[in-house]
């Protein structure tokens, strides 16, 4: 009989909600056989199955969260099958099983972390750590091979009402509030919201938030310009003039990394919640390919069909929230970015010209950048030559 636990799916995530098993008790699988699908922070992942066999019992539900190395169903596998394979308790990551080697230093890997002065822990838990004032070496860590999770740091610095435990029923709402004797429907955050509000959170107690504001004027705009991509294209411009934006600081060893590539995240909203899909290389792409690709993103984003990978490293952020409505905001910074645009609705605005007065087509503009690295006179460079980009007729 072999258990499979959920493996590690890579990122530094600690846990994932089930959305559906693709088998049930009394299927037989072969290998890479996809047994279910889950959600995490950052994308829906179909799960294979490490080997052949016949399933035996599921010890989860659809809508429960389950933490990386927790059991996930049993099956007895063939007998055709090597006993490498079907070594019970194999946490993995996703399409990769790893041999009795990897497996003994991951012990090993393991054990020698009790005695490095740095605590192995996900980013997340260890920002979280820091804006609450736990000491890491006095966390016990429940993920695999110790590691340090969100969890484990908030059990320590947060006051609970319970134990944590590998499974997190995502029906176990605590008791419904009342508003003038009307009692409310209590919903308990999943998925993306719950990783929205976790991130939104963590950047509230990380970063020096500061934000300056202004408009850009599109008076002589030509026919035919696409907002979007020009915004795209005036980001690469204004990196070039202030690189110090597009860049992601360290708090833990006080240092900044400066990139030559542009890859801007670019907020989506979804129904379930908020997707930051990221545009690759903007400062090579043509208008044609960054329409393209930025269409391509905000498809599969909506429909939960996006890459983990496309979701990742992005140096700058984006939130065109114009489109719906808005003139000005203060956008969040997520670390480890220290910067974000926010453009709001293009609206016809009175101008003073030398001519007299006149009506012009006027794009509103939101920065906010961390100023524990990011000075002022850079912020507002940047903004000068974003705007004066978006100026120009095309």
């Amino acid at each position: 009989m072999t258990v499979f636990k959920l493996p590690d799916l890579g990122e530094g995530l600690s846990e994932a909600e089930i959305l559906r098993w693709h088998v049930k008790v009394g299927d037989h699988v072969e290998v890479d056989t996809p047994m279910l699908s889950v959600e995490t922070a950052k994308a829906v992942v179909e799960v294979p199955s490490p080997a052949s066999g016949t399933v035996v019992a599921l010890h989860a539900q659809p809508g429960d969260r389950i933490e990386i190395g927790a059991p996930l169903m049993e099956f007895a596998t063939d007998a055709k099958e090597p006993a490498a394979e079907a070594a019970p308790d194999r946490g993995t990551v996703v399409g990769h099983m790893a041999s009795g080697g990897e497996e003994a230093d991951a012990m090993l890997e393991a054990a020698n972390a009790v005695t490095r002065p740095r605590v192995r822990a996900v980013p997340a838990a260890r920002a979280l750590a820091r804006s609450l004032g736990v000491d890491l070496s006095q966390v016990s860590g429940t993920g695999r091979g110790g590691l340090v999770t969100l969890d484990d740091v908030m059990t320590l610095g947060l006051p609970t009402h319970g134990a944590s435990s590998k499974m997190h029923p995502a029906s176990a709402p605590g008791p419904a509030p009342t508003l003038h004797g009307e009692q409310g429907d209590v919903e308990v955050l999943r998925s993306l919201r719950r990783a929205m509000a976790q991130s939104m959170s963590l950047a509230r107690d990380s970063v020096m938030a500061c934000s300056v504001f202004d408009d850009a004027d599109l008076h002589r705009w030509r026919p035919g310009n696409d907002y979007t991509t020009r915004v795209l294209r005036a980001i690469a411009v204004a990196v070039r003039a202030e690189p110090g934006l597009n860049a992601w600081y360290d708090a833990d060893s006080q240092s900044r990394t400066l990139f030559e590539h542009v890859h801007v995240g670019i907020a989506v909203d979804t129904a379930e919640g908020l997707l930051v899909p990221v545009i690759r290389h903007v400062h090579r792409l043509a208008h044609a390919e960054l329409r393209s690709e930025l269409d391509r993103l905000k498809r599969a984003a909506r429909d939960r069909t996006i890459k983990s990978e496309e979701l990742r490293h992005f140096t700058f952020m984006l939130s065109n929230f114009g489109m719906l409505a808005g003139r000005y905001a203060t956008p969040v910074v997520v670390p480890p970015a220290v910067a974000i645009l926010g453009t709001g609705r293009v609206r016809r605005d009175v101008i003073a010209a030398d001519s007299g007065v006149e009506i012009h087509n006027r794009m509103p503009l939101s920065l906010t950048f961390d100023h524990r690295v990011v000075t002022g006179g850079e912020a507002v460079r940047f903004l000068g030559a974003l705007i004066g980009d978006l100026e120009l007729a095309e």
